[in-house]
């Protein structure tokens, strides 16, 4: 038997579940597509703003973050694509300075489950089930702090 991961125990996994399933606007309709091996679309501005960054960038940002916590962060594979959750009301002007892009009120975010990956999509850091998001000042510090903004262009 493997040690379980001490980052995540299995409380806050389902805790951090029933909090997605929640932030949807079918629960139910969600739980079945995620049993399916399928992602469910939630829409940003409700519950979340979506802050996109590079993978590169997002993981040398939670490496940065070790000592403050963050709130759920999404990553794609294929796209190296990563997207923070970042409280519905904050405030994210400085954010622009590091190469994030906040993603609209509405927009979709392709969400696999918490217990599990769905296809390129997997969390990196779990919902917890507390609705605790990312501090977009501390995104942003930890983003500037990568000194990855210098490397032009797209992954």
């Amino acid at each position: 038997m493997t040690a379980a991961n001490p980052h995540i125990p299995l409380a806050p996994v389902r805790a951090g579940q029933e909090w997605l399933r929640a932030c949807t606007s079918d629960p139910g309709t969600a739980q079945r597509m995620w049993t399916a091996g399928l992602p469910v679309a939630i829409r940003s501005g409700t519950h979340w703003r979506v802050a996109e960054a590079r993978t590169s960038h997002t993981l040398a940002a939670l490496r940065w973050m070790h000592l403050h916590p963050s709130g759920p962060v999404l990553a794609c594979l294929d796209t190296r694509r990563a997207w923070w959750l970042l409280p519905a009301g904050a405030a994210v002007d400085e954010l622009d300075d590091v190469g994030v892009t906040v993603r609209p009120a509405g927009w979709e975010l392709l969400c696999p489950p918490v217990t599990n990956s769905v296809g390129s999509l997997w969390w990196l850091s779990i919902p917890d089930g507390t609705g605790y998001l990312t501090n977009p000042t501390v995104l942003a510090a930890a983003l500037a702090s990568t000194d990855l903004r210098s490397e032009g262009g797209s992954e």
